[in-house]
């Protein structure tokens, strides 16, 4: 079947996830044409030929909050000067590739064509749990305005697809049909690799310009193997405990798979990664993303991490670690399927889509 696939750019998660998925479908025979956007687009291109950029979201970090004014504006300004380039690019697809299908990560293009031309359009991403699931209202408590802008926008991302199948280490209740749960989409190098306690943190921030969390660290005397914060980088640099590196899929994931603990913000990818590996992990969300601050509570509630509002207090940071062997154990009962569910759901809505059950 010739599906089309739309991949946000904005954080890596999603073009990981993506791989995965992608890789899949290749091996079950298909044929697929990926849209991507920000830096998903470079990842994905050493992997698959047939790769198109096309202009995606695009978010401002700064200390660890997102900027709305300048987000905003930014995006507007991309916007205006990159429609009219969307819109020759999916004349060119419709053209040369006529899919039969789509399927989107919380892509807004593909989606569009797929309404536009009645194709069966499959969501898969971990963001609908806000719209599509009934959440307990602990961990909304203190961001219900937060809470009710992201589940709106989420809702209006891509409303009325075919199926929306919802990758999440937690279960809440589902509330709407065309719905279903799965665990989290772990790349192979992830399942494969062999968990170790080493005595260091792992620690990844993407938002550059987070210098209070550079100090807190540093305060703790803890080694810290911190990736993200200088994106720049090339090679390695030591400043007193703190070893900042240059991103690499490899040394990443070993410094994953060996870390005593690992502190983050609320991203879903690293998160799934280590609850997986059975890594307590101490969530530390972007301000002003609430779907972060939902995975961190929820990482909380289950016991197999800490969530802090900051790290200004270098006595979080101590209090996590003195919590990693209750957090160890409350994670010795996780267990994954090794991504068989969801292929096997999304098999079978393909099969559905070649037959013309849907529409």
């Amino acid at each position: 079947m010739r599906i089309l696939y739309g991949v946000v750019g904005e954080g890596m998660g999603h073009a990981m996830r993506s791989r995965v998925v992608l890789e899949h479908l290749i091996r079950e025979g298909h044929e697929v044409e990926v849209v991507a956007s920000g830096r998903a687009v470079d990842f994905l291109k050493k992997r698959f030929p047939e790769v198109q950029r096309i202009h995606g979201l695009h978010i401002v970090y700064d200390d660890n909050r997102v900027r709305r004014g300048k987000t905003l504006w930014q995006n507007v300004l991309a916007g205006t000067q990159h429609l009219p380039g969307q819109i020759e690019a999916y004349f060119e697809l419709l053209e040369d590739f006529e899919p039969e299908c789509v399927i989107s990560d919380f892509e807004s293009w593909t989606y569009f064509f797929a309404k536009a031309h009645r194709l069966p359009i499959f969501s898969i991403d971990n963001m609908q749990v806000l719209n599509r699931c009934t959440l307990p209202d602990e961990v909304i408590e203190g961001h219900r305005t937060d809470f009710e802008i992201a589940k709106a926008f989420v809702k209006s991302k891509l409303p009325f697809c075919d199926h929306y199948l919802i990758t999440t280490f937690f279960h809440p209740p589902i509330r709407k049909d065309r719905t279903s749960l799965h665990p989290p989409i772990l790349r192979p190098e992830i399942l494969a690799a062999k968990p170790s306690e080493g005595e260091h943190l792992l620690v990844y921030q993407t938002a550059e310009g987070h210098e209070t969390l550079a100090r807190t660290l540093e305060a703790t005397g803890l080694e810290c193997r911190v990736y993200g914060m200088r994106r720049r980088i090339t090679e390695e640099q030591i400043e007193g405990n703190l070893r900042y590196r240059p991103f690499s899929e490899g040394g990443f994931i070993a410094d994953l798979a060996s870390a005593k603990g690992v502190i983050a913000g609320g991203g879903f990818t690293l998160m799934g990664e280590a609850v997986f590996l059975h890594k307590p992990m101490l969530s530390v969300p972007v301000e002003g993303q609430f779907e972060q601050v939902l995975n961190g509570r929820y990482l909380q509630k289950l016991g197999y991490g800490s969530y802090a509002e900051d790290l200004d207090d270098p006595k979080t940071v101590h209090d996590f670690v003195d919590a990693i062997p209750d957090c160890a154990a409350a994670l010795a009962s996780y267990t994954h399927d090794h991504n068989r569910g969801l292929f096997e759901e999304l098999n079978g809505l393909i099969d559905r889509a070649s037959a013309g059950l849907f529409g």
